[in-house]
């Protein structure tokens, strides 16, 4: 766990400005204090004095606070600033309204406001479906939390929530041309924030539910998807459900395990743990026990909460008891959707031959990857700094501007299945490897080939 808290990351990252005597001295004290310096160079230059600016990553703040300190006390050194490279990145926010036709005469204004706007209202009172045409709605998407489970954090709130769902409209912008728009809601009352999604519903082309806390986010969904026309989308559910079942599918080239026959266990049955069974299941897995804090989850046993009752509706089908490392004994596979540290190397070593190990906790995972890796066939992570991201990003930009791309009411299994094969067939045989069984994020064929598919599932 220390190792994986003290990974050099772009997340906890600083840029100073500096005058050194000795660049070299700046730089050893980087990296015996454990950061990595990744990038240098000169602002400014003159006679015995050089100013630099270097950037450096340190693996937590604790972490770039004593990195600093040591640079400190370091002789004929003058740090002019320090800076957080994340927090600059977000300061004053990360996106921004534009007009797509800028006004500058009263011709413009005539036609874009008053008095030609009425027209385009009278047309779209007239015919609702052209609103899709004359408005934002077909390209737009409503990002809701209430903040109640934030990825990492918890229970925040939604001014804390905030940045993580500008962020969202960022990748969403970015990756598939499609608007975005943080909707935080100052309530996690369940019914209060289904009536206001549904008031708000005219405005977009879907609904991106975001962070919102198991088992409200249940309800939440499926209540909206009764109510509206458009697809409503819980990401934490079924995001990772598409990218898990898609790393999964190739991984099980790599070990030739069919998938009918794999015996897969769960660790953290929650929104994303319920979700991904389900499209497992949905898949062809036989076999899927799910553990939380006090072991196995099986029919009959006792002080099982509503939702994990449904779950042992269709898991464990042999009613298997015992820990979580009890119940490793033999399994196929290891999907991790709970904390940091819970497996032990003597879990993976129970494990079935080749086994596959998918430690998905964030930050930091249900085991090092430099612990695992020499015992299994697959390591994947949640994390940017290893092989093998299960990223939500690579599934909801594709599924959201394929299903809108359709007009398509809501986001069905058979669209999240379609989804999960088109990123996995973007991995070609001879590409196909332990570290290699996912696109990235910024491979530019990911959106393109999941909204084809997602489209064409639609239509079927």
């Amino acid at each position: 766990m220390t190792l994986l808290q003290l990974t050099p990351n772009p997340s906890y990252s600083l840029t100073l400005r500096l005058v050194a005597a000795s660049l070299l001295r700046v730089t050893q004290v980087i990296e015996t204090a454990g950061g990595n310096v990744s990038e240098m160079k000169i602002i400014d230059k003159s006679p015995g004095r050089t100013l630099r600016e270097i950037s450096l990553e340190a693996g937590s703040e604790a972490q770039a606070t004593t990195i600093l300190t040591a640079l400190k006390a370091l002789p004929d050194i003058e740090i002019i600033s320090s800076e957080d490279r994340t927090f600059a990145l977000h300061r004053g926010g990360k996106i921004t309204v534009e007009s797509t036709s800028p006004l500058v005469n009263q011709d413009q204004l005539s036609r874009g406001y008053t008095p030609g706007v009425g027209r385009v209202c009278q047309a779209i009172a007239q015919d609702p479906a052209k609103v899709y045409d004359y408005t934002i709605k077909g390209h737009t998407v409503a990002i809701v939390t209430d903040g109640s489970a934030v990825l990492g954090l918890g229970n925040i709130g939604p001014l804390a929530a905030m940045p993580v769902m500008e962020g969202k409209a960022m990748i969403f912008k970015e990756f598939a041309g499609l608007d975005a728009f943080p909707i935080c809601l100052d309530t996690q009352d369940t019914e209060e924030i289904i009536r206001m999604v549904h008031c708000l519903a005219p405005v977009f082309g879907a609904v991106n539910l975001e962070d919102i806390s198991s088992p409200r986010c249940f309800e939440i969904e499926q209540r909206l998807r009764e109510l509206v026309d458009i697809p409503v989308f819980h990401d934490d559910q079924h995001g990772t459900a598409v990218v898990l079942l898609a790393a999964l599918l190739n991984a099980l080239k790599l070990t030739g395990k069919k998938i009918a026959q794999i015996n897969v266990v769960f660790n953290g049955v929650g929104a994303a743990g319920v979700a991904c069974t389900q499209m497992l299941l949905a898949a062809g897995v036989k076999q899927i026990i799910g553990c939380d804090r006090s072991g196995a989850i099986y029919a009959g046993r006792p002080n099982l909460d509503a939702v994990k009752t449904r779950y042992a509706a269709i898991t464990n089908t042999e009613g298997r008891q015992g820990t979580l490392g009890e119940i490793l004994k033999g399994a196929d596979v290891f999907v991790g959707l709970s904390g940091p540290g819970l497996v032990t190397l003597a879990d993976i070593q129970g494990m079935a031959a080749e086994p596959l190990v998918f430690a998905l906790a964030n930050p930091i995972p249900e085991i090092a990857p430099e612990i695992a890796l020499p015992y299994v066939a697959v390591m994947a992570t949640g994390r940017s700094d290893y092989p093998n991201q299960i990223n939500n990003a690579l599934a909801y930009p594709g599924i959201f501007k394929g299903a809108m791309h359709c007009r398509a009411r809501q986001v069905t299994e058979a669209m999240k299945q379609a989804a999960a094969q088109a990123l996995a067939d973007l991995i070609t045989p001879a590409e196909l490897r332990s570290d290699y069984i996912i696109p990235s994020v910024f491979d530019a064929r990911v959106v393109p080939a999941v909204a084809a598919a997602v489209a064409k599932a639609a239509q079927n």
